[in-house]
């Protein structure tokens, strides 16, 4: 299929899945377009061996789609930019210490925990793959994804001081599991591991994209500040994401971490001190609009990813078993660095809970478990993936406005 056509095939699709949820289904929208997208692969499935249904061509579209590539090199950098610009920094950097700690000792905290249990779980079930790659899975499902975080807590209703953590540690955690993963599965590829170079590829990644993204948000700001013409600001926005998200890579530094600085300053900045309110509410609704449609887009890809993935039952099974597994990790990296802070830091009644069950995992799990290359179990890991995310977002995501409620209930024991 060429290009336009799949273009018109998505665009298509996601206008329809997003119309039945929004007339009949009513489910937030990230959720209920997710649930006819996995609905429609079942069925294309489970109709395959009847002659007289044609549904071959919707897995060949499917096929040609580079999920891995469409979400980590494009949507990614609109949906965290996007996020972000909406964020007020004033109020983020007073969680600044507790979002600091979970996105990145948590993260860390996380990803070892996975990585073991992972491997003692595998070995049960007479899978043993070297404990390397078990870590590299561990980068993979330890970071909450800021696009299901960020669109599904608009309709969780949750204290707000709770929900900034939630977002905070989502917007910048995914930056920090990427810097991770790229640096376990350069060190399983080449066998060889350093402290030293650990730390500074690190140190590369994370600060270096840090830095840039204020580079980038500060010069957004002034060119911003400089005219009165929301036409051409929402196009200097524009160049900002993707000349900035492509400079990243060839930089080779943190394009995701560059991103939400980008758009922490550049929207916090020019709505106080640089535009318009006129031009604000353009810029604003203009970004808000394109959350909307490529959430829509990516949940609906995120459902159809079922009809190209090999699903064996035992994996399966390995699969179900290992939501336990993140849930478990969740929880202890969350808790640790809680009853840490908590001499310091006033934390919300059950946030410890709140914090485990908000933590959810989405499309970029599954893109990097896509990314894998074949000689480091990613069939394997692509199946335990998406079992995990599609627990995550539809358990996880339809229950957390009524989990929340429920505990703030509770009287103080």
């Amino acid at each position: 299929m060429s290009i336009p056509d799949i273009l018109a095939f998505i665009i298509v699709l996601a206008a329809a899945f997003a119309y039945v949820n929004h007339r009949f289904i009513k489910w937030p929208p990230a959720i209920g377009i997710m649930v006819l997208s996995l609905g429609l692969s079942m069925l294309s499935v489970v109709l395959r061996g009847f002659a007289w249904v044609r549904l071959d061509h919707l897995a060949s579209v499917i096929n040609a789609i580079d999920f891995r590539d469409v979400l980590l090199n494009f949507l990614l950098s609109f949906l965290l930019f996007a996020g972000a610009i909406h964020i007020d920094a004033k109020k983020l950097y007073k969680e600044r210490l507790p979002v600091t700690v979970l996105a990145l000792f948590g993260t860390l905290i996380s990803t070892g925990l996975v990585g073991y249990l992972t491997w003692l779980l595998l070995g049960w079930f007479g899978y043993p793959v070297p404990f390397i790659y078990c870590l590299i899975f561990g980068t993979i499902i330890s970071p909450t994804d800021p696009v299901a975080v960020l669109s599904i807590l608009k309709e969780a209703r949750i204290p707000v001081s709770l929900e900034l953590k939630i977002a905070g540690e989502s917007l910048f955690n995914d930056g920090i599991g990427i810097v991770l993963f790229v640096t376990m599965t350069e060190i399983a590829r080449t066998g060889h591991f350093s402290l030293g170079n650990f730390g500074l590829l690190f140190a590369r990644e994370a600060l270096g994209g840090l830095a840039f993204g204020a580079l980038l948000g500060y010069l957004g700001f002034h060119l911003l500040r400089s005219v009165n013409d929301y036409k051409v600001e929402v196009l200097i926005t524009l160049a900002l994401v993707t000349g900035g998200y492509a400079t990243a890579d060839h930089l080779h530094i943190s394009g995701p971490l560059a991103m939400v600085v980008a758009g922490l300053i550049t929207g916090n900045k020019s709505r106080r001190e640089g535009l318009s309110a006129i031009s604000w509410d353009y810029l604003g609704k203009f970004w808000e609009l394109i959350d909307e449609i490529l959430n829509a887009i990516l949940f609906m890809l995120v459902g159809l990813e079922l009809l190209v993935i090999n699903v064996e039952p035992v994996l399966l099974i390995v699969g179900l078993a290992a939501i336990g597994v993140m849930l478990l990790s969740r929880w202890i990296s969350v808790a640790l660095p809680v009853w840490l802070l908590k001499r310091k830091i006033n934390f919300e009644r059950h946030a410890i809970a709140i914090l485990t069950w908000g933590g959810l995992k989405g499309g970029l799990s599954i893109a990097l478990a896509l990314s894998l290359e074949k000689g480091m179990y990613r069939d394997m890991f692509v199946l335990i993936t998406y079992t995990i995310v599609v627990f995550s977002i539809l358990v996880q995501g339809l229950s957390i406005g009524g989990f929340t409620k429920n505990l703030l209930k509770t009287p103080k024991t």
